[in-house]
């Protein structure tokens, strides 16, 4: 005999998730209060992460359900739900969402949804990569320097450790940094401008 299951999640401590129980209810679902885990974690956490997901996991067995009011409990992304009800259904048990109509998504019908949510999901990466790249090229185009910013207090506490004699290795010793980071800094010239009290860095003269 199948047992039915819901898995409630909230993000914050500050949330709850009795509506989610009693949406389970009024969709017609008969939940006994043992079978509801409930969990507060982030969305952005993936299902294999979650500590409540996998205690839940390890109770079902084939044949049982699983009820969910959105696809967001079941995973972090379009790609992380889909990983997770592929392995529910290879366990044999179904999965069923309020949220799309109650469809089981083990089912052709919701293997179906689960496609065209991926196909969504992917379009929806492939503009933002591509959105990504053309705002790399604008900067590049309008002169703008990328990636991390210069360390300049590294550079500050290096040359002054330079300017008092120590070696390369004495200076990676004393500020408790790597040698390689030492030898990146150690030819730089700093300028202190003491009207604005910035520092300009650049490479020392031979």
């Amino acid at each position: 005999m199948s047992r039915t299951f819901l898995y409630a999640r909230c993000s914050t401590a500050s949330q709850f998730t009795e509506n989610q129980v009693q949406e389970v209810k009024s969709a017609g679902f008969d939940v006994q209060a043992s079978r509801v885990v409930e969990e507060t974690i982030s969305g952005s956490i993936s299902a294999s992460e979650r500590p409540g997901f996998q205690k839940l996991l390890d109770r079902m067995e084939n044949g049982d359900v699983l009820i969910v009011t959105k696809l967001d409990r079941l995973g972090r992304n379009a790609m992380d739900v889909r990983q997770t009800v592929e392995h529910l259904a290879s366990n044999g048990i179904r999965v069923h969402c309020l949220a799309l109509g109650g469809v089981d998504l083990t089912s052709a019908a919701g293997k179906m949804t689960m496609q065209v949510l991926g196909a969504v999901a992917e379009f929806e990466r492939d503009l933002l990569i591509e959105r990504t790249q053309a705002g790399l090229e604008r900067a590049k185009k309008e002169g703008k320097k990328l990636g991390r910013p210069e360390a300049q207090s590294t550079t500050r506490d290096v040359l002054e450790l330079k300017e008092q004699g120590c070696s390369q290795s004495e200076t990676a010793e004393k500020l408790g940094i790597g040698i390689a980071t030492v030898k990146r800094h150690w030819n730089r010239a700093m300028v202190v401008s003491k009207s604005s009290g910035t520092y300009a860095l650049g490479q020392a003269k031979a």
